[in-house]
């Protein structure tokens, strides 16, 4: 290798020399520079020495050039275990763990010693590649070797363990976890995400319940996993009590946040936090989670009904993913504004970014814009277009697209796109088509259609369609039929289940349940209520409106 520049001539002896070159490496900030120190190691024969290779191999890695630095690891005669170490760290960093993995059998095969760091790198090689077997095997090693009391090592394990999830692997890593005599803090939130991953969040309460030092990736995990069990309110109670303790929160913390504000209509608290970004309070490492957070932003002021300032942020983004365009189409579709969904949508064809393709959610998206809206041509012409993008269709998609029919009254249609499925209909399909013949008074279609359901489906889970069927036959003046149908409600007992709603008042959410008496105010809401349904019922009789 050349120099493509002078080098500056060192008269020194060999060691001062060497120590000149490795201060050279550890401050190198280009490849150019990388390569001309490289060139002087080789001009004076300092290849061979264990801690200059290391950080060559350590600075070509770091300046993103694996493969030169895997070149020059192949050609040392003997690398050290920290050289081996470099390579296995390296593979990581190129998302190629089934490689590392494979170099560390090398490495074993050659007879040199393993040490913390290489356990370390070989135990996440078999996280990120879900190499069960594998993980289990270096567990072996690690035991065998004298390593079980060292704490990163085992940390490693209990994340192994946590990630691959099961019962018997969840238990296999409280095992290492309670087997180790000291732990930090980073073990206890492997075992809490463990848990929280796995889905069992009454374990992981516990554990965080248990836990004396908590950072804010441990509060954040909690929080997490609340909203991905739909425990909206227990998240953003935790986020309070992470608040009073004066914990900064980070972008993944805040990106749970607005979604459980989501999910309960909190909006309050979703412009706080949009505030709190705003004011420069969040540091935020790079694009990706800038555009998640931006993503959150979205979704939050749609599902609270403030579509257009949702449309404000998401105009503002300096970078949209397909989450972005997708999340901003629903946003349209949920108010019923099909025609501004449509066009966000032929602004996302546009658009020139060839990172951004719509998917199978965002072409539900626009049928569900179609379906809100009333678009019965436009819903036929994307769902014809389908398979155009490259996308499969799916069962979401036929469930709209019958939706759209049935609700424009083209029941014939709708039901022949339900025979001619090449999939089996689900109970969400016939429902939709049940639903168009309530609106349209079909009550042969439906009482076809109900024995398909009730056939299919367990009581419980028929129990909303047979009511509707009830209602569909009460429409049609089948006073017969409506007594059939609803001695078999009785007689199998099949319960609905009921539906429930929630508003925020001076900052408190108050949950309502259908036929619910336990909230201390019931009897009130429902006087109210009467008293709304019977001016209601006076203002009709006025217009002459017939029930």
């Amino acid at each position: 290798m050349l120099a493509k520049e002078a080098f500056p001539a060192i008269k020194t002896t060999s060691r001062a020399l060497q120590q000149h070159l490795f201060l050279l490496l550890q401050n190198s900030q280009t490849y150019k520079q990388l390569e001309q120190i490289h060139t002087q190691i080789i001009i004076n024969a300092f290849s061979h020495k264990n801690f200059i290779l290391v950080n060559l191999l350590s600075s070509y890695i770091s300046s993103g050039h694996f493969r030169k630095a895997h070149e020059i690891f192949n050609q040392a005669n003997s690398p050290s275990t920290t050289a081996w170490n470099q390579i296995l760290r390296g593979y990581l960093m190129t998302q190629l763990p089934r490689e590392s993995i494979k170099l560390y059998s090398r490495m074993v095969g050659s007879g040199v010693k393993e040490e913390e760091y290489t356990y370390s790198y070989v135990v996440t090689a078999c996280v990120k590649a879900m190499a069960l077997r594998e993980g289990m095997q270096v567990h072996g090693r690690v035991l065998c070797s004298g390593f079980c009391g060292n704490v990163v090592v085992n940390t490693n394990l209990v994340n192994f363990y946590g990630v691959g999830g099961g019962e018997g692997l969840l238990r296999e890593a409280r095992r290492v976890f309670d087997e180790m005599s000291e732990r930090n803090v980073v073990t206890w939130n492997c075992l809490l995400s463990g848990y929280v991953r796995w889905g069992d969040i009454g374990k992981a309460c516990g554990v965080f319940d248990e836990m004396v030092e908590k950072n804010v990736v441990s509060w954040t995990i909690m929080i997490v996993g609340f909203v991905r069990n739909g425990k909206f309110k227990r998240s953003l109670s935790l986020f309070y009590d992470m608040w009073r303790g004066c914990v900064k929160f980070d972008r993944v913390t805040l990106v749970a946040v607005l979604s459980a504000c989501a999910e309960l209509g909190d909006l309050r608290l979703g412009r706080w936090v949009h505030s709190y970004y705003i004011r420069g309070n969040l540091d935020v490492e790079n694009d990706e989670e800038l555009v998640s957070l931006h993503n959150a932003l979205v979704h939050m002021y749609a599902s609270c009904g403030l579509v257009d300032e949702s449309f404000i942020v998401f105009k503002a983004m300096p970078r949209r993913s397909t989450v972005s365009w997708t999340s901003m189409i629903m946003g349209f579709a949920k108010q019923g504004r099909g025609k501004e969904a449509i066009e966000v949508f032929r602004w996302m064809q546009g658009c020139g970014d060839n990172d951004v393709r719509p998917d199978g959610i965002t072409l539900l998206s626009v049928l569900c814009a179609c379906s809100h809206a009333g678009l019965v041509e436009e819903g036929r012409y994307f769902f014809n277009c389908i398979q155009t993008w490259g996308i499969q269709p799916m069962i979401e998609h036929y469930g709209c697209m019958v939706d759209i029919l049935s609700r424009a009254g083209h029941l014939d249609e709708a039901h022949r796109l339900v025979t001619s499925m090449s999939m089996k209909p689900n109970d969400a399909v016939w429902g939709a088509l049940l639903g168009g013949c309530k609106i349209h008074k079909n009550a042969e279609l439906a009482s076809l259609v109900a024995q398909k359901l009730v056939g299919e489906l367990h009581h419980d889970q028929a129990a909303g369609y047979l009511v509707l069927l009830s209602n569909v036959y009460a429409t049609a003046k089948k006073w017969q039929d409506v007594v059939d149908v609803r001695r078999i409600i009785v007689e199998d007992r099949v319960k609905k289940t009921p539906g429930q709603s929630w508003i925020q008042i001076d900052g408190i959410i108050q949950n309502f349940m259908a036929g619910e008496q336990k909230n201390i105010d019931a009897h009130l809401v429902y006087r109210i209520l009467s008293d709304v349904s019977r001016e209601g019922s006076t203002f009709d009789a006025q217009l002459g409106i017939e029930e």
